[in-house]
């Protein structure tokens, strides 16, 4: 859908489609040992690593229309950002849930949030582990708009 008939991109034209409430949760994840995961938690040296991964996602899911090639602006009316520390993995699971009301849908936006986020917390402690993963990032779920709902297989 982003190319017209000669193969040339283009940006989809949305104007015909309904104004509904759209929504889509993507995920991912940042690999690490257990004694940088306990850094991130608290006493990483660049200071509050899941409070500024946070704020990055969210400015990320704000921009994405910046960042991808054909994305729509839109106007956000929900991002929320998750980030939680799992000793299993070990390392940082961060979900992404962004709700707009318009004819495209949120699911670059929601991919957008957790890369960012995921890339940010990368950052902020790569002197202790230049090894960490970034991993898993897929779209969870969406709903509203014309193909309907979607969820992921576990």
């Amino acid at each position: 859908t982003h190319f017209d008939s000669a193969g040339q991109a283009h940006m989809v034209d949305v104007s015909t489609k309904d104004v509904t409430t759209r929504e889509a949760t993507a995920e991912g994840c940042v690999l690490m040992t257990a004694d940088t995961l306990a850094l991130a938690q608290g006493g990483a040296a660049k200071g509050d690593v899941l409070g500024v991964a946070r704020l990055a996602g969210i400015m990320a899911a704000k921009r994405t229309s910046d960042l991808i090639p054909l994305c729509h602006p839109l106007p956000l009316s929900r991002v929320a950002l998750d980030l939680r520390p799992d000793d299993e993995l070990p390392g940082i699971r961060v979900t992404a849930t962004v709700r707009t009301t318009g004819r495209t849908g949120v699911e670059m936006e929601a991919l957008t949030a957790v890369s960012v986020a995921c890339l940010t917390i990368y950052d902020m402690l790569k002197a202790a582990q230049k090894s960490m993963r970034i991993d898993a990032i897929r779209l969870l779920a969406k709903s509203g708009g014309k193909s309907g709902d979607y969820r992921a297989e576990p």
